[in-house]
């Protein structure tokens, strides 16, 4: 079984040759009590990648190591390069990469052959820096290292670094006290994010570096650039969905929404005949993506309303009926969802999206001043739905036509966002007044979809010869919030941008 550790860490390069380098005198740090040399402990890691090196690329790192107290597998993903932090996931040693660790690169590797690339064998020479009550701080180490390179020709460096690990839970400044005192000792900071990007350097294979992209001209470049970006989103994210990381479900399927809505509102600059298919399969996933999310939303509103009742007024095993309905409704797509992105056809869905970045199907003819129009032209649709739903009685018809214009303000603020950068505040304040739009009819659906729960659960309760009074007055509650939201649409749409084509 898989467990993760947050590391953060600083590298340096010891001076000159950095052979025979010792660690100044670290005891002079303010916090630190003592240095306690551990020894020496020699470590032997081989790092796997693809052969053309899609993880390096990435500044992923994965490793079987033997020697030290972590001896095991190891799979090092970024969470801020600039400081220094990485999330590093371990599993125990074995001869094969472990299928959890795997399914965390898939959306990198795909079908391509995880390798030996590289193999390290270092020399660590380790202290420990503690509190004056015996904490640890950090660990300092100076490695002495040797790169092998073990794919194509042959190759191998070897240098000196010195590496401080930050103690769980420490203070990130603490960081910064102990490199005053390595610089001064004539250490610098390593331009390497990693051993394995310094060993691939030094042997001359790598990282492989990624193509530079042009600033956006034309108004294909600008759409282009929105496209890469929700897609580099959707890879990016794939290892925290599948790590359960908090709103990772959320942020992967509003990408591909993202995407998607782009897709469609600039059909007159990429060819819909090839990304209607596409678009097809983004809402497929986005739909895999919110099986749980949407339950989960409504369960935490329903519970939220629940707390506010005065406890009085709660009748019956209501918070139990709530768990066990919940429960229920869910489809242990925890699951489910691990063997979608474990799929072929997520696959097949990532490859079309490297297709559509690498050789987009540009339109011959495309229509001058192309931004403007698409942005135009979803605006006057949500404008088309927001009045047809504020001319109809309240009910179940507005109900509909309500959600109807939430979808077309996520549209119009998707096509304004493509547009900002080219066409600066106009863009952005259509992008603003959609998100506004967007914000107040999600929250009357909400309203919409917790009131068909509620009846839903009275009914269950009734017949169950449970009161159900507590779920009625929940109801009525819910219904105050969507009129609420409803006599607030007319002056928020009063606001309504001027736009000209």
């Amino acid at each position: 079984m898989a467990e993760t550790k947050r590391e953060i860490e600083r590298k340096y390069e010891a001076p000159g040759a950095g052979e025979g380098f010792g660690l100044p005198d670290l005891s002079g740090v303010p916090g630190v009590a003592a240095v306690i040399d551990k020894g020496v402990v020699d470590l032997d890691a081989v790092y796997y990648d693809t052969v053309d090196q899609r993880l390096a690329a990435a500044a992923i790192t994965l490793r079987r190591r033997t020697g030290g107290a972590d001896a095991g597998w190891h799979l090092k993903l970024p969470v801020s390069l600039a400081e220094g932090v990485r999330d590093e996931i371990r599993a125990p040693l074995s001869d094969d990469v472990p299928r959890d660790l795997t399914g965390l690169v898939r959306s990198r590797v795909r079908d391509a052959d995880l390798v030996p690339l590289m193999r390290l064998r270092s020399a660590r020479d380790v202290h420990d820096l503690t509190g004056a009550d015996g904490t640890l701080l950090a660990e300092v180490s100076v490695d002495g290292v040797h790169a092998e390179r073990l794919t194509g020709r042959p190759g191998a460096a070897d240098w000196t670094e010195i590496e401080v690990e930050l103690a769980d839970g420490g203070d990130p400044a603490f960081l910064g006290k102990v490199e005053k005192k390595l610089r001064k000792a004539g250490a610098s900071r390593s331009a390497a994010p990693s051993k394995l990007a310094r060993a691939l350097i030094e042997t001359g294979i790598g990282p492989r570096e990624p193509q530079p992209v042009a600033d956006p001209e034309t108004p294909a470049d600008h759409v282009l650039a929105y496209v890469r970006t929700q897609r580099d989103a959707i890879v990016d994210l794939d290892p925290a969905v599948r790590r359960d990381l908090p709103d990772a479900v959320h942020q992967m399927r509003v990408a591909t929404r993202r995407l998607r809505s782009a897709l469609r509102s600039y059909r007159k600059i990429l060819d819909r005949s090839v990304t209607r298919p596409i678009g097809v399969e983004l809402k497929w996933l986005a739909g895999e993506l919110g099986v749980d999310r949407d339950q989960e939303v409504l369960t935490e509103r329903l519970t939220a309303a629940l707390d506010e009742l005065p406890r009085e007024v709660s009748a019956g095993p209501v918070r139990t009926r709530l768990r066990t309905w919940s429960r229920a409704r869910r489809s242990g797509s925890r699951r489910r969802l691990i063997a979608v992105l474990d799929g072929k056809r997520y696959l097949a869905l990532l490859a079309a999206l490297d297709a559509l970045v690498d050789t987009p199907p540009l339109r011959a003819k495309q229509p001058k001043n192309a931004l403007a129009k698409a942005v135009g032209r979803d605006y006057e649709r949500l404008a088309g739905h927001v009045e047809e739903a504020l001319g109809l009685e309240p009910g179940h018809e507005r109900d509909l036509a309500l959600h109807e214009a939430r979808k077309a303000a996520k549209r119009a603020r998707y096509a304004a966002e493509v547009a900002t950068p080219a066409l600066g505040a106009p863009a952005k304040d259509v992008a603003k007044h959609a998100k506004a739009l967007q914000s107040l009819l999600g929250e009357h659906q909400d309203s919409v979809m917790a009131r068909e729960a509620l009846r839903d659960l009275a009914t269950q309760a009734h017949s169950a010869g449970e009161s159900a009074f507590t779920y009625g007055l929940l109801y009525g509650r819910e219904e105050a919030r969507a009129a609420a939201a409803e006599e607030e649409l007319p002056p928020l749409w009063a606001k309504a941008v001027s736009w000209s084509r």
